[in-house]
């Protein structure tokens, strides 16, 4: 028969070299060679694992988890065949996994599965679990990955942590579309919350799809240790005659068991620090009556964004906002009071305050190391841009013991249009400023323009304990300490703490660091 085979070859591809001929046979000697099974032993229990627990990260009841890996490895010189692969809970088992490319339903059992020597193949795990599954006092639904069984039974730990929500999202209308909602000259995806999802407790986490929107002449109320994650697209929206209430505290563990915190609804731990997860906190046009206090707001896309309200005060307490893909805070035309405010990490600016306005920042603190030169830690205009820019009163731009400061070298942008208002004042501030640039410009004369600055610190390192990890807190070596003026004490600092006379700048008492 392989006579036969070759001869055939020769006969098509007598014409070809001789060498392209042999090639073919090598590889029709090849494929004859090949086994269709392979001599295999029993695994021993003598399997190793890339780790011993899989933890699933946090999962939202209902919701299907991410997809996570575990590499199971033969180290020894035989081949083997692993008798039996299965979830301990079998078929009540709320994991599912897929063993080196076969998948199954929950709890099923995989046999026989082949390890060559040397070698590894990966399962992969995922789950999707109710609350009433977990266990009621840590909420940790838990199984394990059972190899073989008897003496040589190995086991691999699985555990996931169950958030209990509350769901919120924008109808399905009868033509498919889903549920939008008017913002200025647009329509968003979203809904308003009816009388009965105006209250946020902290009882159940809340999971928002799309734009939630608060009614005109309606309150949305967020109680201390609340917590709101957010899908992509989603945010929240307050417009014409309507509140937002945020009335976190002070709280006393690292858990921050008491501040309301809104981020996005990837609970794993790899998008803990991942920005542009969602949109925005949206107060709109004619929004009345805001306060904020206690507040963390994650990985937005803007964390705030107050547009065209300079007739209502928007009041900022105690809060943080980190990782935004282009703003901590975007304030167009605002009037916003903040102390004890906290901006870290965002792709254009930390703090923008543009098309005027008017603000008060108290012991704040502002920072950027996003890694972009154009950053800014803060910026102020007295226009927007457009073909034809349009032009707006700041009548007021007051920082009073804050810490400008960031990765690069200019962390403070001012941009003045002629013939409008561009009132701006820092006192008792940190700033990180390029003493050439300054010098060249008449807007950064930090030393001899008394009616903008005064008692100005330029470029000092204000040393904070983290930036990346988002820990802005100073200890007795920061350059910012004793440094503010006491006309502008804010008597507690964002944790609490009792502020030492004379002040330090930012949002911080000098403590000594605790890692």
């Amino acid at each position: 028969m392989a006579y036969e085979i070759i001869r055939y070859f020769y006969q098509k591809t007598k014409s070809m070299q001789l060498n392209r001929l042999l090639f073919l046979i090598g590889i029709l000697v090849t494929v004859c060679a090949c086994r269709s099974d392979f001599e295999t032993v029993t695994s021993k229990g003598d399997l190793v694992f890339s780790q011993d627990t899989i933890y699933l990260d946090t999962v939202f009841s209902t919701i299907g988890s991410s997809t996570f890996q575990l590499k199971v490895y033969n180290k020894s010189n035989e081949d083997i065949s692993i008798p039996s692969i299965q979830l301990g809970k079998g078929l009540n088992s709320k994991y599912r996994m897929t063993v080196d490319g076969m998948s199954g339903n929950q709890g099923k059992l995989f046999q026989n599965v082949t390890l060559l020597a040397k070698d590894s193949l990966y399962i992969f795990i995922e789950t999707t679990v109710n609350a009433a599954d977990a266990n009621s006092t840590d909420f940790l639904y838990t199984d394990q990955i059972e190899f073989d069984s008897g003496v040589n039974l190995q086991k691999v730990a699985l555990v996931t942590l169950v958030k209990d929500a509350i769901f919120l999202f924008p109808k399905r209308l009868p033509n498919g579309s889903k549920e939008t909602i008017p913002v200025g000259n647009k329509t968003v995806e979203g809904f308003y919350l009816d009388d009965s999802q105006l209250r946020f407790t902290n009882q159940k986490a809340f999971v928002v799809y799309g734009y939630a929107g608060v009614p005109s002449g309606k309150t949305a109320i967020f109680d201390a240790g609340a917590r709101v994650y957010f899908h992509a697209n989603s945010g929240l929206i307050v417009g014409n005659n309507a509140s937002l209430q945020i009335n976190g505290s002070k709280s006393s563990t690292s858990q921050l068991e008491n501040e309301v915190i809104f981020q996005g609804d990837r609970l794993q731990s790899d998008y803990d620090n991942v920005p542009g997860q969602w949109e925005t906190v949206w107060i709109n046009e004619g929004a009345i009556n805001n306060n904020i206090n206690h507040l963390t707001i994650k990985n937005a896309s803007i964390g705030l964004l107050i547009q065209n309200n300079n007739g209502s005060n928007t009041s900022i307490k105690n809060s943080q906002i980190y990782n935004s893909t282009h703003y901590g805070v975007l304030a167009q035309n605002a009037k916003i009071t903040a102390e004890n405010l906290v901006i870290n990490n965002a792709g254009q600016a930390a703090l923008a305050c543009v098309y005027g306005g008017n603000y008060t920042f108290t012991h704040c603190t502002f920072n950027n190391n996003w890694n972009n030169p154009n950053q800014m830690a803060v910026t102020l205009s007295n226009f927007k841009l457009g073909s034809v820019p349009e032009t707006n009163a700041l009548s007021k731009a007051t920082f009073n013991n804050c810490i400008i400061y960031g990765a690069y070298s200019n962390e403070l942008e001012l941009n003045k249009k002629t013939g409008t208002a561009f009132e701006y004042q820092f006192n008792n501030c940190l700033i990180k400023f390029d003493s050439k640039s300054a010098a060249a410009n008449p807007l950064y004369q930090f030393t001899t323009d008394a009616t903008h600055y005064n008692a100005i610190i330029l470029n000092q390192d204000p040393k904070f304990q983290s930036v990346t990890k988002n820990k802005f807190n100073i200890d007795g070596s920061s350059s910012a300490v004793a440094k503010g003026n006491a006309t502008y004490l804010i008597p507690l600092d964002i944790k609490g703490n009792t502020r030492a006379l004379p002040p330090d700048l930012g949002a911080y008492q000098n403590k000594p660091f605790v890692n």
